[in-house]
């Protein structure tokens, strides 16, 4: 073996035993996905009554874009309708003959489209020989010009008359079903004008309105029962949705109470009550959470839950004081607030400030 050949193979050999003593690379943290609680129900407080009324979510009053004589009533209150059906037309009499005009002109223009550029081409060819002057070719090039604006004006004329014609066809632009009527057959109506009310079957909610006194003691989320004046329905359960922040007549605020699996019992219009558990202003209110989101501490009553940061994907683990068991729920007196998103299983496994991702939010 000559002395390079030696050489070399030491070189290898010793590139590879430096490379033996590397530190392997650190395996990528795996972002654990949480099931998660979004602290709203209070274990006590007062109970308050309010009075509402039944409005679908999805709700689209239906009118035409053009104004005309309602040639057909296709649905009736009541009557089930699919995305895209037919449900009303207008008289196509006037808009088809504007779709006719509208194609005449369309026809004149390009003729004389056609007119003045075999004139351009011809006094192009005659300044070209030097039979017209210059002013005179320019007079042909303007003339073109103006004629092909023409053109394009009498098109798009055109496309005016034929988005008419079409809006002729009013139809329904999701499924549910027809709450109300508002025009009679061959009625004269204006653009914009109401036909028809139109919601999504199923899903329901009630407008209250809660007194400037009480709106504190609300929040997104918080639970109460519905019952309706009709008493085939029964009582329903219900969620706070949405809660307005300016105020309407009587110093009042519109609270939104989305109803859970109302069905098809539940119609818009009908009257109310909805009874909410407000707190009492009072320090340290106590909430109701899953027994599955406290990790136990060395003392009696007192424990961890892991609240999640959605600012910076994390869980936190919080100090939290319980106060007696209601059920599979566990009452807090201390360390949560309303609105709270804590992890509810696998915290066994979550470490503070450990990065996370949303799971099955409930």
């Amino acid at each position: 073996m000559n002395k390079f050949v030696a050489g070399t193979i030491a070189a290898v050999l010793l590139v590879t035993l430096t490379g033996c003593d590397d530190p392997p690379p650190e395996p990528k943290e795996r972002i654990r996905a949480i099931k998660t609680f979004t602290v709203a129900e209070r274990a006590g407080g007062k109970s308050r009554t309010f009075s509402g009324t039944a409005q679908a979510v999805d709700f689209s009053s239906l009118s035409f874009e053009v104004s005309g004589n309602v040639s057909s009533l296709e649905v009736d209150p009541g009557d089930e309708v699919q995305e895209g059906q037919l449900i009303a037309t207008l008289d196509r009499t006037r808009f088809e003959l504007a779709v006719d005009a509208a194609q005449a002109d369309v026809g004149r223009a390009d003729a004389s489209v056609t007119e003045k550029t075999a004139e351009l081409e011809r006094q192009q060819k005659l300044f070209d020989k030097g039979w017209v002057s210059k002013a005179a070719l320019d007079q042909a090039q303007a003339a073109s010009v103006s004629v092909a604006n023409g053109l394009r004006y009498s098109h798009s004329q055109l496309n005016l008359a034929l988005r008419d014609l079409e809006q002729t066809e009013l139809r329904a632009p999701f499924s549910g079903v027809i709450s109300a009527r508002h025009v009679e057959l061959f009625q004269e109506i204006s653009r914009a004008e109401q036909i028809y009310s139109l919601y999504a079957e199923g899903a329901m909610e009630i407008r209250i309105n809660v007194p400037e006194t009480s709106i504190n003691s609300l929040n997104i989320g918080l639970p109460g029962e519905v019952e309706f004046a009709s008493g085939d329905i029964g009582v329903l359960k219900g969620i706070v949705a949405e809660i307005g922040t300016s105020p309407e007549a009587g110093n009042t605020y519109r609270v939104e109470i989305a109803i859970l699996d109302s069905g098809t019992s539940v119609l818009p219009g009908m009257t109310a009550s909805v009874t909410l558990l407000l707190d009492e202003g009072q320090e340290g209110d106590p909430f109701l959470i899953p027994i599955g989101a406290i990790v136990p501490g060395e003392r009696p009553l007192e424990g961890f839950v892991y609240r999640y940061d959605e600012a910076s994907s994390t869980v936190r683990r919080v100090p939290i004081k319980g106060g007696g068991v209601r059920g599979d729920l566990i009452i807090v007196t201390e360390g949560i607030s309303p609105g709270d998103i804590i992890a509810v299983a696998g915290t066994s496994f979550l470490r503070d400030g450990q990065k996370v991702k949303l799971l099955a939010p409930q």
